[in-house]
C-alpha cells in the first residue's frame, strides 16, 4: 500500500510535468547545498523550479503522465527542472551552470510531449531565446514596412536631383552665350 506522502509526490510531479512547457532532468550528485541554492535562484529568474525527487516516484509519475522516459535517464540521483516559461532560457541557465559546476549533468528532458536525450537538451540551450526571436521578427516586419517608404523616398530624391541638374544645365548655356 503506497504511503500518502509518496502518492502526493507522484501526483505533484505528474501534474507539473503535464502543465510545464518543458521538464529537464539533471544529475546533481556532488553539488553542495550552496550550489543548489544558487542554481535555484538562477532558474527562478527564468520562471522555472528545481526539485529533487526519488527516481522510483519520478518513473511512476512519467508513466502516469504518458511519457516514455528511458531507464538510463532515471539512473542515479535525479533532479527535475519544471519550466513554466521559456524552455530555451532555462536550458541555457542549466548549461551555463554545468560549465561552472561540472558535477551538474544534464540527463535529458521532455519538451512538448517529446522525450529529449542529453544531447538534444544541450542543443535546446543553443537556440535563440524567445525574446531574441521576437526581436528578429519585429526587425523583419519593420524592414518590410519600411521598404516602400525607402523606395518612394529614393524616387523623390532622384527626381529632385534630375530637376536640379536640368536647372543647372539651362543656366549654363546662358552664361556661355554672354561671354564672347
Amino acid at each position: 500500500m503506497p504511503r500518502p506522502e509518496k502518492v502526493a509526490v507522484v501526483d505533484e510531479v505528474r501534474d507539473r510535468m503535464q502543465s510545464s512547457t518543458a521538464t529537464l532532468l539533471t544529475d546533481y550528485r556532488g553539488l553542495s547545498v550552496t550550489d543548489l541554492r544558487a542554481l535555484r535562484l538562477q532558474l527562478r529568474e527564468t520562471n522555472a523550479e528545481y526539485k529533487v525527487a526519488k527516481n522510483t516516484l519520478v518513473r511512476i509519475a512519467t508513466r502516469e503522465a504518458g511519457f516514455d522516459v528511458p531507464d538510463e535517464v532515471l539512473a542515479g540521483p535525479t533532479a527535475i527542472t519544471f519550466c513554466a516559461g521559456d524552455p530555451v532560457a532555462t536550458a541555457k541557465v542549466l548549461r551555463a551552470f554545468s560549465r561552472q559546476n561540472p558535477a551538474l549533468i544534464l540527463k535529458g528532458g521532455i519538451l512538448e510531449g517529446a522525450v529529449l536525450s542529453a544531447e538534444e537538451t544541450l542543443r535546446l540551450a543553443e537556440l535563440a531565446s524567445r525574446e531574441e526571436l521576437l526581436a528578429r521578427l519585429a526587425g523583419l516586419f519593420e524592414a518590410v514596412l519600411a521598404l516602400p517608404a525607402r523606395l518612394a523616398q529614393a524616387n523623390l530624391t532622384k527626381m529632385a536631383r534630375l530637376v536640379a541638374a536640368l536647372i543647372a544645365k539651362r543656366e549654363e548655356p546662358s552664361e556661355a552665350a554672354d561671354t564672347p
